[in-house]
């Protein structure tokens, strides 16, 4: 539903941000407040009389008039906490809080805060006495010539004096003689910097920022920067003398780094973020910020914005920026032209007739009302700056001549205006360059701004071990940190072949980043390590910022499937290199496995062990140089639609169907022990990927009628009249994973298998004769040619090791468990060994310790499930702390945790999150003997019976609704340790025991708080 808006002001700014708001189809009302003669009644936009002074009546004012969102544009009501006062009162208001708008509310606190967080600016000081500021004038060891009164001063209290002694003049005329009020009881005294000055202007949510494209001002009055100072007579948009590559140091030496600091002291800066700087010879330097949208640099930049206002203004308050970054016309420019009335910027005559303003508009200009009113239905001037024309053109010379041309059609007497606007951005222009790098081709400023959408792409990989943080020489990776107690590194490299040239005629760039994850993580995995950390390389002729960033956030997308981080990567440019929209990709992944777990256990593998396959998710990466060449003889394109079994989806779209990753489903079976080695079905199909893994005497046995072809390869045959034997070297043929397990470990690796992926026994070892071949695939053929309809022939294991049909269904699902722990793990050792059994509903996915290189993470190791460290010493709250916890087991799918002498208090966000999730086991009978030392309490109290409770987790300690509790005697001469140790005993018969009934389904936390058994 369209909203209603409220802008807050009545200058040329805010007559700016109500027509651009007016464009948007959410919105379905702008009023302004109080407005002026152009926004009075004009389409959506209205004036209106609210009180802006009193935030009380402007609160109800906006509940009472379903306004959905209040605009603030001046400075003044920013500082008096209008947004601070309406947000309280549940109105939604964009623009920072008072204590954010300090920035631009008082120039002392400003230039502290910068000195603080180390934003380049002037040297100065700040002062309340005149002649300490005048002693400081004329011993400083810069020219210290600029005067600021630190408050508030309508964009007109700074002074740049020609020598000392107007500086110390400057200094008695603001404290002395009060020229501005109370905003100059406190001065500031700066050094006068050289170089150019411009407006740098960003979005900010609190936490990222979104640069607009930097402006200038022209604060003289006359042409040729002569005359007094003003609010500002005119200004332009881009302005060329900031390049992107410095924009981009601008966005983060000074705007990033200060919503930043905002948020680190307590502040958070969510709004418009105005930088003035000088472009010295050191490097930009900041004049000053303002809080806001400047006046009249917002009249330029409204024209260039191609987003929507109303969902930037959005975007911004609900912290979405760094996924929704506002869109400017990049090819075009803007210049305004401000109209003042005649004495400006001292007394002048209020009530002059203003017209020609329809002609104006009527030559495709926008005329934005500053200073004007309304009488007996004139336009008249009520105020010094009056009016701006704005002009877009496709360069700044032609918007200058166009908007120059409006000002002349302006019927305003007097009128007081500069015709230079721009002046220095054309000179600029005009001087003789030499060649740049980008003149080369290489566009260094485009691959910072990929780099800057993929950091935060990259950050979500985040892993223990590791912050995939971008931007170093060389990332780094603490195996200790990830649980690895004898850890063995293991690397792979590879890219995804020619299908990328299937990619890039579809236009479809999104899922190669998969691809290439992939195929380096499954093949670390053969060697059964967990993948850790990826780099990625993408090269190209020339940069296409859109292009690059959906392969490499399809890259940073797999990382967090495949459980690794997003370590680094290299960008490279190439021109001449690489024809127009081509690109290649290589990818390299390192993991690591304990020494004790390392496949493939070739002295284990022997003749009459099973193969068990998993399935494939079609041709994967491989084989599409022949895939294309099929293509080509058939003649069909990649645009057709698809000739088998695909409705409604091209034959480019399967084709690109992304590789599968398989290491959230493979490694907990790989590292359970029943697993001798892996075969990732990769370049070279199943005929030589198997026996890589497998000792030399062996071969391989497979019966292709066993699993499922997907219909892709009986296409790619019969159309490419290909050879059983091509068919087997070259693809997969339905099998991306092939496992060699011992014929008792079959069943139960084949129902892990299951519970993630579709997977079969396929086939089984023997003896290899001499000459024959390693691997026979059996029935390919028929499988090939009877198409997707005739499905696998389901299989059990017989004593023997052999294979039978048989209808049976697949095994019941496991419920996912993370176990926490602070030590030797006795208790996991329990859950472990229950998870173990083949009847179990539980399979243990991760455990997680709070300190580093305990027992329990060994034992958990051994045990082939994955370990995380969260040490507690690392944080600054208990909730911060908690926080990561809850990643970690979000990360691994986790449905039920169990508490295994986990030594930390849970706060209670994370206990209500959790609730009837969580585990605990208590060394008592509760209710009785409630928290530490209950042994203690048990002998203490003479009870002949203790005990252990295992119970659902609830804030108030030991205090959540009972699943299981085990009896213990209380023997005669007992000592806390003799029944501790007999406790213990018990716990771990209890403890698999509760696991077992909340994992199946049969108890669970009933609403009331209470154990709910299942019918």
């Amino acid at each position: 539903m369209a909203e209603r808006v409220l802008v807050v002001g009545g200058g040329g700014r805010e007559h700016a941000l109500a027509w651009k708001l007016a464009q948007s189809p959410h919105v379905q009302q702008v009023l302004v407040a109080p407005g002026n003669a152009g926004t009075a009644n004009c389409g959506k936009i209205t004036n209106s009389e609210v009180s802006i002074s009193n935030h009380a009546i402007l609160a109800q004012f906006c509940k009472d008039h379903n306004v959905g969102l209040v605009v603030v544009g001046p400075e003044v009501p920013l500082a008096a906490g209008m947004v601070d006062d309406l947000v309280t009162a549940g109105i939604r208001c964009f623009g920072p809080s008072a204590k954010a708008s300090q920035l631009e509310a008082s120039k002392s606190f400003s230039k502290a805060f910068m000195e603080r967080q180390g934003i380049p600016t002037a040297r100065w000081g700040s002062f309340t006495h005149a002649p300490d500021a005048c002693h400081y004038i004329r011993t400083a060891s810069f020219p210290a010539l600029v005067v600021k009164a630190s408050g508030l001063a309508a964009g007109k209290g700074v002074i740049v004096a020609a020598d000392q002694d107007q500086a110390c003049q400057a200094v008695m005329d603001i404290m002395e003689d009060k020229a501005f009020g109370s905003a100059g009881e406190t001065v500031v005294v700066e050094e006068l910097l050289e170089g150019e000055e411009v407006s740098c202007l960003c979005f900010s949510d609190g936490t990222s920022v979104s640069p607009m494209p930097p402006a200038q001002d022209h604060k003289r009055l006359q042409d040729g920067d002569l005359g007094p100072n003003t609010g500002g007579m005119g200004a332009y948009c881009p302005t060329p003398q900031v390049s992107e590559e410095l924009l981009e140091q601008i966005k983060e030496m000074v705007l990033q780094k200060t919503v930043d600091g905002m948020r680190d002291e307590g502040a958070p800066y969510v709004g418009v973020l105005y930088a003035g700087l000088m472009l010295t010879k050191q490097g930009p330097k900041v004049l000053e910020f303002n809080c806001r949208f400047g006046d009249p640099e917002c009249q330029v930049l409204m024209p260039l914005l191609k987003s929507d206002l109303y969902e930037v203004l959005l975007s911004t308050l609900n912290g979405t920026l760094a996924s929704s970054a506002p869109q400017w016309h990049g090819d075009k420019s803007a210049v305004t032209v401000v109209m003042a009335s005649p004495g400006y910027p001292g007394s002048y005559q209020k009530g002059v007739q203003i017209t020609g303003l329809s002609k104006v508009q009527e030559a495709g200009l926008q005329v934005f009302h500053a200073g004007t009113g309304l009488r007996e239905g004139d336009v008249v001037s009520s105020g010094g700056r009056v009016l701006t024309v704005t002009a877009v053109g496709a360069s700044l010379a032609a918007a200058l001549e166009a908007a120059n041309q409006g000002v002349a059609a302006v019927g305003f007497p007097g009128a007081v205006y500069r015709r230079d606007i721009g002046h220095r951005a054309i000179a600029f222009l005009s001087r003789p360059r030499g060649l740049t790098y980008k003149d080369s081709g290489v566009d260094i400023a485009a691959g910072n701004r990929l780099v800057d959408m993929i950091k935060p792409l990259a950050k979500a990989t985040s892993r223990p071990g590791c912050n995939a943080d971008l931007g170093g020489f060389a990332g780094l990776f603490d195996l200790k940190a990830a649980g690895f107690m004898d850890p063995i590194l293991v690397s792979g490299t590879d890219g995804v072949g020619t299908k990328l040239k299937i990619a890039q005629a579809c236009g479809k760039h999104d899922t190669l980043g998969q691809d290439l994850v992939a195929m380096c993580v499954n093949d670390v995995l053969a060697q059964g390590a967990e993948p850790l950390f990826f780099l990625d390389y993408f090269s190209c002729g020339t940069l296409d910022v859109g292009v690059a960033s959906s392969v490499i956030g399809g890259v940073a997308k797999a990382c967090e499937m495949a459980g690794c981080a997003l370590l680094g990567g290299e960008t490279a440019e190439m021109p001449g290199v690489y024809s127009p929209g081509e690109y290649d990709l290589a990818g390299f992944c390192v993991g690591a496995v304990e020494r004790a777990a390392l496949l493939p256990r070739l002295g284990d593998i022997a003749a009459g062990d099973l193969l068990v396959g998993v399935a494939s998710s079609g041709v994967h990466s491989n084989g599409f140089s022949l895939v294309r060449k099929v293509l080509e003889r058939a003649g069909i394109s990649h645009s057709s639609p698809t000739p088998f079994g695909e409705p409604g989806r091209t034959l480019g779209e399967v084709l690109l169907t992304p590789t599968k990753i398989y290491s959230r489903a493979l490694l907990p079976v790989l590292r359970s022990g029943a697993v001798k080695a892996y075969a990732h079905i990769t370049g070279g199909g199943l005929v030589e990927n198997i026996p890589r893994v497998l000792p030399p005497e062996l071969a391989v046995d497979l019966d292709a009628s066993r699993w499922s072809t997907p219909p892709v390869f009986s296409w790619l045959q019969e159309a490419g009249d290909l050879g059983e034997d091509e068919m087997a070297r070259t693809f997969n043929c339905g099998l991306g994973a092939v496992l060699v397990v011992a014929p008792p470990d079959a069943q139960r690796v084949l129902q892990q298998l299951q519970a993630h992926e579709e997977a079969w026994i396929v086939g089984s070892l023997a003896h290899k004769q001499p000459g024959a071949e390693s691997v026979v695939v059996r029935n390919l053929k028929h499988s090939l040619r009877a198409g997707p309809s005739a499905g696998p022939a389901p299989v059990i294991q017989k004593q023997n090791g052999g294979c039978h049909h048989d209808g049976s269904s697949a095994p019941n699902r496991r419920a996912r468990v993370g176990v926490l722990i602070s030590g030797t793990g006795t208790n996991l050792q329990a859950l472990m060994e229950q998870a173990r059994r083949p009847s179990s509903s539980a399979e243990i996915v991760v455990v997680i310790s709070n300190r580093p290189g305990v027992q329990g993470l060994k034992r958990a190791s051994l045990a082939g499930i994955q370990t995380r460290v969260v040490d507690h010493k690392l944080y600054g709250s208990r909730a911060e702390f908690d926080g990561t916890i809850d990643r970690v087991l979000e990360e691994f799918k986790v449905e039920v945790v169990c508490l295994a002498g986990f030594m930390r208090i849970l706060t209670g966000p994370f206990v209500k999150k959790w609730n009837g999730k969580l585990l605990n086991i208590h060394p008592s009978l509760l209710p009785s003997f409630k928290g530490v030392n209950a042994q203690k309490q048990a002998l203490q109290a003479g009870t002949r019976v203790s005990g252990c409770t295992v119970h659902f987790v609830a804030e108030e300690v030991d205090a959540g609704a009972i699943v299981v509790q085990e009896a213990v005697p209380v023997h005669v001469g007992d000592t806390e340790e003799s029944l501790s140790e007999r406790i213990r005993e018990a716990e771990h018969k209890a403890f698999p025991a509760a696991l077992e009934l909340v994992a199946s389904g049969a108890v669970r936390l009933g609403q009331d708080g209470r154990i709910a058994w299942s019918s």
